[in-house]
């Protein structure tokens, strides 16, 4: 290194935020259920312009928000693997954000109207709330485990969950428009959904989900987490 010159070392790779993804499907049980997919708006900095599933990251508040029914246990196992430290409470609000986040985007409200609103919801959750339903977390299945590569300005540590569509208790309209996070929504079955502009993980979750429906769905089967080491991705299963 001669005179003048300095070293100059590579940046060190974003931390993933802890994020979650909720994919609803319509008919299970059926030889080719739909999904429901969003389109990004292509201003955006992160896979814009691609057909998404809904989600986005975990808030604090996610952590206060009251529940109609609990996770499954084998689920709350899998979510807390990997986690030291984490507890029942961590893998009950990756699930709320899940729920909250979808229905932010697209105004699909999921959960249970047995028991009401809860009396003092958490700010974020207050819009929800209105529709007198508690979240209910009970038939969640946990999809895959993904974190983006470590080359990429924003990466998401994400769980992806699958509920039944039946647990949609109302579809609001008017949350997917020319200015929002997500352009447009459509319920699509797999071999469409495959032809759409999918980011990698998404069409890899689609497989795994694809691959589980075909076994039964049981709470019993393996959850898939995927990440990059030296460019190249690795697959364990929780």
């Amino acid at each position: 290194m001669t005179e003048g010159e300095t070293r100059q070392s590579k940046p060190r790779p974003v931390h993933p935020r802890d994020a979650a993804s909720l994919i609803l499907l319509d008919g299970i049980g059926k030889k080719n259920p739909r999904i429901l997919l969003g389109k990004r708006h292509a201003a955006l900095k992160f896979m814009p312009g691609k057909f998404v599933f809904p989600g986005g990251r975990l808030e604090p508040c996610d952590r206060r928000m009251n529940i109609a029914g609990p996770l499954d246990s084998r689920v709350e196992t899998r979510l807390l693997k990997g986690r030291a430290g984490a507890g029942p409470t961590f893998a009950r609000a990756l699930a709320l954000a899940a729920i909250r986040e979808t229905f932010e985007e697209t105004g699909h409200v999921v959960g249970s109207g047995e028991f009401g609103g809860p009396e003092r919801p958490p700010p974020a959750w207050r819009t929800y709330a209105a529709h007198k339903c508690l979240p209910d977390l009970q038939d969640l299945h946990f999809i895959a485990r993904a974190i983006t590569p470590p080359s990429r300005p924003k990466r998401f540590d994400t769980r992806f969950f699958a509920l039944d569509a039946r647990a949609v208790t109302a579809r609001l309209e008017g949350f997917a428009h020319a200015d929002a996070e997500l352009v447009q929504l459509a319920w699509v079955r797999f071999d469409e959904a495959e032809k759409l502009d999918l980011p990698d993980v998404t069409r890899q979750v689609l497989a795994e989900l694809r691959g589980r429906l075909k076994a039964g769905m049981s709470h019993y089967l393996p959850t898939p987490f995927y990440y990059q080491i030296r460019g190249k991705w690795r697959r364990e299963e929780l």
